[in-house]
């Protein structure tokens, strides 16, 4: 079981609450605000290799003062801060989604943070003809069928039943609407923050990975990335937009080889 922690950055403006696990190098992950928790399987897989180090975005399961946070740039500096508090002075950063916006804003605004950087669908580019589907305002059914390849699978409904797919349960629906609040600070109403003017900084070796079968971001996107982050490579798997959650194994190998390389 990983163990928690609680970091305080500003003074205690900003709280994190950070998972961590493993032994060896530090690698850090940023979460997809549709997880239902802060660990999973894949990063089970990748606690084998590597010291992993997984914090939750503030605003959502136990992280705060997102309330203090002016926009993107200011929770990329928080990021920085957090890793300073920590003492991981570089690391492999892996982010899914929009964690895979924040850590290429990371690596990007702090290129000497970044050993590797690994990219799982990451939100951050917009095209008028190929949009991305809007999982902010999506329905608890209908984003199901947009995030999973198979919102019938046994994963997909377990996710279902934990992130307000149940109206009866208002637990759950608080914190999904949790989330899209805070999710929407640094996205909404679209993603495209002006992070492809700044990818020229990111110069750590950086992988792409994506689900062929991609609905929320789709795989045209992978091709954007490549052409603006120099050398990246791209992985293409089996699977939708959670794919870290619908193969795990398979996820958290193609990170290990390319961290590991």
């Amino acid at each position: 079981m990983p163990e928690e922690r609680r970091v305080e950055i500003r003074g205690g403006a900003v709280t994190f609450k950070v998972l961590a696990a493993g032994r060896g190098a530090p690698l850090v992950y940023f979460h997809s605000y549709y997880e239902r928790s802060a660990w999973s399987p894949f990063l089970d897989v990748l606690a084998r290799s590597f010291s992993v180090y997984a914090p939750t975005h503030p605003g959502v399961a136990g992280s705060t003062g997102i309330e203090t946070l002016d926009d993107l740039l200011d929770l990329t500096l928080a990021y920085d801060e957090l890793l300073g508090a920590l003492g991981v002075e570089r690391a492999h950063l892996v982010g899914h989604s929009f964690g895979g916006m924040m850590a290429a804003e990371l690596a990007a605004v702090f290129p000497s943070r970044a050993q590797s950087v690994t990219l799982v669908s990451p939100l951050g580019f917009w095209r008028d003809d190929a949009q991305p589907a809007d999982i902010l305002i999506l329905p608890a059914d209908e984003l199901a069928a947009v995030l999973w390849r198979d919102p019938a699978s046994p994963v997909a409904r377990e996710w279902a039943a934990a992130t307000g797919g149940d109206p009866d349960d208002i637990a759950a629906q608080v914190e999904s609407l949790q989330r899209r609040s805070s999710m929407a600070k640094f996205v909404w109403p679209i993603p495209d923050k002006g992070l492809q003017r700044r990818l020229h900084r990111l110069a750590a070796p950086t992988l792409l990975i994506w689900g062929d079968d991609d609905r929320a971001n789709p795989v045209v996107y992978a091709e954007a990335w490549q052409r603006r982050v120099k050398g990246a490579a791209l992985r293409l798997l089996p699977g939708g937009h959670m794919i870290l959650h619908e193969a795990p194994e398979a996820a958290a190998r193609a990170v290990a080889e390319f961290a590991g390389s």
